[in-house]
């Protein structure tokens, strides 16, 4: 078997799908790319069991043939040869690859294509179109709050919610919650599933700047995502996620609207002083006026600021993880954000003061027990 293709063009094509490969997998020959050629199209797979990547590209062929391909030293290869030409020859028998490019040969030991596994395919499932920008910007509003506690696998994903009005993107992992809404998107038949993060990680990275419609398409166990020449198939987790609606607190008496960009920077400050484990800062409200402070008892380190703020309700001391804090903010768009309270043991609810069209962002992060109440 043999095909000629552009080195920078096959190298483009590799990269976006090579997230998948992982350096230990369960299975050896998944350390390979799956090489497919039918009718002068090169289809590539990158798989690690959960989840697997296909992409396409045009070449010069004359015959059909598979073979699986080493990913490591394939990329590496590409990486180093200027845009050319590049002929690959395929012994079938041997498994051996043979690339010719101006600069030389380069020979490598491939393996039998038939021990690649089958990637799943979703059939009589349901789907649904959702903008690329749009999916990205659901997926970095929800990916960082993903719980890593493998005890607790549903919260290892994101959340998908798809409603007859609505979609809604949720991320959790117990100390903060992430609901992300949009209301220009709907489905006919209502469905919830959770996507691993891996896999919306990989999305991520391949979705194009330029607004383009992904097609994605799930059954009872997996999800399948078109959009270009790129698809991915990865499974789902089967498990139940919280009610995380009964979370949220619906009676939020202390509003707080201030500057996102201050506040971001006034707990960036404070927060060098805080306890290297706990990361807790205070924030004292009273009147039109915040106070952002922090101590490390142990090193004798403290610090506080004050900042002008429009607050409406009673006066209150509550504690916070400033590295949550300072995610979350960071993950804000608006100017001004809003930051709903209650009581001091109680989570409170940051967002946007005006949220974008058709969007919907709502942040939920629990409180820190303080030593004092004030």
């Amino acid at each position: 078997m043999k095909f000629i293709v552009s080195s920078s063009a096959l190298l483009k094509q590799l990269a976006s799908i090579n997230g998948v490969v992982t350096n230990n997998p369960v299975v050896p020959i998944l350390e390979n790319f799956l090489f497919e050629i039918n009718d002068s199209t090169l289809t590539i797979t990158a798989s690690d069991l959960e989840t697997s990547m296909i992409t396409e590209l045009q070449v010069e062929a004359k015959e059909s043939g598979r073979i699986a391909a080493p990913a490591k030293i394939l990329i590496e290869t590409l990486k180093n040869l200027p845009d050319q030409p590049v002929t690959f020859t395929i012994d079938e028998e041997t498994y051996t690859i043979e690339i010719s490019s101006s600069n030389g040969r380069y020979k490598l030991s491939g393996e039998n294509a038939t021990d690649f596994p089958r990637v799943p395919v979703v059939k009589g499932g349901s789907a649904i179109e959702i903008p690329s920008n749009v999916l990205a910007r659901a997926i970095n509003k929800t990916i960082f709050a993903v719980s890593n506690d493998e005890l607790r696998p549903a919260m290892t994903g994101i959340y998908v919610q798809l409603r007859t009005d609505n979609v809604t993107f949720v991320a959790t992992d117990g100390h903060r919650l992430l609901r992300f809404r949009r209301t220009d998107i709907a489905t006919a038949q209502e469905a919830s599933l959770i996507i691993p993060r891996k896999a919306f990680t990989l999305l991520k990275s391949t979705l194009p700047s330029e607004a383009t419609a992904v097609r994605m398409e799930f059954n009872q166990s997996n999800a399948f995502f078109s959009f270009d020449n790129i698809r991915m198939i990865c499974r789902l987790i089967d498990e139940r996620y919280p009610d995380y609606e009964n979370v949220i607190p619906v009676q939020n008496p202390n509003k707080l609207v201030i500057d996102r960009a201050a506040l971001l920077s006034s707990v960036r400050r404070i927060s060098i002083y805080s306890n290297k484990t706990t990361h807790q800062i205070r924030l004292k409200l009273s009147g039109s006026e915040l106070q952002v402070s922090a101590e490390d008892l142990d090193f004798s380190n403290e610090a506080n600021e004050r900042l002008t703020c429009q607050y409406d309700g009673e006066d209150m001391e509550i504690g916070f993880n400033a590295k949550f804090l300072i995610e979350m903010l960071n993950n804000i768009d608006a100017d001004e954000i809003s930051f709903e309270l209650s009581t001091p043991n109680r989570a409170g609810l940051l967002m946007p003061l005006a949220n974008e069209d058709n969007e919907n962002v709502l942040m939920l992060v629990m409180p820190v027990m303080l030593n004092n109440y004030v």
